[in-house]
């Protein structure tokens, strides 16, 4: 049975995150116009989050967080997705925050202290290195071409990867690489960890993109005979597919939650501006075309919660959850950029301009269409998972 009443405790979290975004993170945002923020204002705004004990939400205790369940994680996320900054001071922003989760669930005792407690601790930033360039691996990862050959002393990695979030200035890679063979091409990838020192790992450039927010950008990143012990292999061998879905599908909802964030910004601006601005003889908010497309948000907004919260809850259940987070992905991706659209429409002229975030948020939120699975592979995978159950049920 899900409760929808939240605890006294959280809400009183939700309410100091809240407060902490409105006072440290919004007066930063202006930096965010050109470039990502420089990492003495991410470490500030984190120390600040530590002081105040909203760090780390979505982290364990033993590694240094406040151990919540991922509803309690949605929560608080989405208070701290109502500005770009937020998360990332809470050490809660991808591609971080679904290596930690992985890293925690997969690695070994001397991996966790080598690599996850640097990374929660917020010292160091991470990469997470799947999507290749055609003809390799994208949305359909079982075309994954970097291969990885075992050697005497370890392995040596071979391919190219693209748009690899956040690997300038990484201090290391979640390597995918296939080591075996299968006809399906759906098993036979392992996880290997690369450090960035690694000569045979090399950023060969960072990609321009529409977004620009994330530490780090969008790179190409070549690995040529690269290296690696067999202390680097990332849980076991060949088992790569089966663990990023233990990443996948909570990294996809925690994007879910922090854009819920970003939209529910959105339409506060668009209320307050839409209560103040007259024309014609009254308040836009009285204008019924404006009114119906703030309304249209906030039912939209209003599901897109619920879907949240009901994949967080079946993950804290135990369950897998893959068919309801590319749901939830999708719907909310798609509601998230109109919410956002509708929001810089009814602003006019100031939606445009610098003086509101709205254009900033409508270039950052686009992307997250495409990124995590672009919505058209998700509704395939939705639909092939409705038809195998209608079959089953009719056998």
């Amino acid at each position: 049975m899900i409760d929808f009443e939240l605890p006294g405790d959280l809400v009183a979290l939700r309410d100091r995150v809240r407060a902490f975004v409105d006072r440290e993170a919004i007066p930063l945002e202006a930096r965010l116009r050109g470039e990502p923020p420089d990492p003495q204002t991410i470490a500030s705004l984190r120390a600040k989050a530590r002081a105040e004990n909203i760090y780390g939400p979505q982290l364990p205790r033993d590694v240094g967080g406040l151990g919540l369940d991922w509803r309690s994680v949605a929560v608080v996320f989405e208070a701290a997705g109502r500005s770009l900054l937020g998360p990332l001071a809470l050490n809660g922003a991808a591609p971080d925050e679904g290596n930690m989760h992985l890293l925690h669930e997969v690695a070994s005792a001397e991996q966790i202290e080598r690599y996850l407690r640097p990374l929660a601790a917020g010292e160091v930033r991470s990469c997470f290195a799947m999507t290749e360039p055609s003809p390799g691996a994208g949305s359909d990862p079982a075309m994954l071409r970097t291969r990885a050959r075992k050697t005497s002393g370890g392995w040596v990695i071979d391919g190219e990867k693209w748009f690899i979030t956040g690997a300038e200035g990484a201090s290391f890679a979640i390597c995918m690489a296939r080591t075996s063979e299968d006809p399906s091409g759906r098993r036979g990838a392992t996880m290997f960890l690369v450090d960035a020192d690694n000569p045979g790992m090399r950023v060969r450039r960072r990609i321009g993109t529409l977004d620009h927010v994330t530490p780090g950008g969008h790179c190409q990143v070549a690995f040529e005979r690269c290296e690696v012990t067999d202390d680097a292999v990332l849980g076991e061998v060949d088992e790569g597919f089966r663990y990023a879905q233990v990443r996948l599908a909570p990294a996809r909802l925690t994007h879910c939650m922090r854009w819920l964030g970003v939209a529910t910004r959105a339409q506060e601006i668009a209320i307050q501006r839409t209560s103040q601005r007259t024309a014609f003889g009254k308040h836009l908010s009285e204008h019924q075309g404006v009114a119906f497309q703030l309304a249209d948000s906030e039912i939209e907004l209003h599901a897109a919660r619920l879907m949240i919260w009901h994949t967080a809850w079946m993950l804290d259940r135990g369950e897998h959850a893959r068919h309801e987070s590319s749901m939830a992905k999708t719907f909310v991706a798609e509601a998230v950029f109109r919410a956002v659209d509708r929001a810089l429409q009814v602003c006019g002229s100031l939606g445009v301009s610098d003086d509101v975030p709205l254009g900033l948020f409508l270039r950052e939120s686009r992307p997250f269409r495409i990124y995590d699975g672009p919505s058209e592979v998700h509704r395939m995978a939705i639909a092939a998972r409705l038809f195998r159950r209608h079959e089953a049920a009719r056998r």
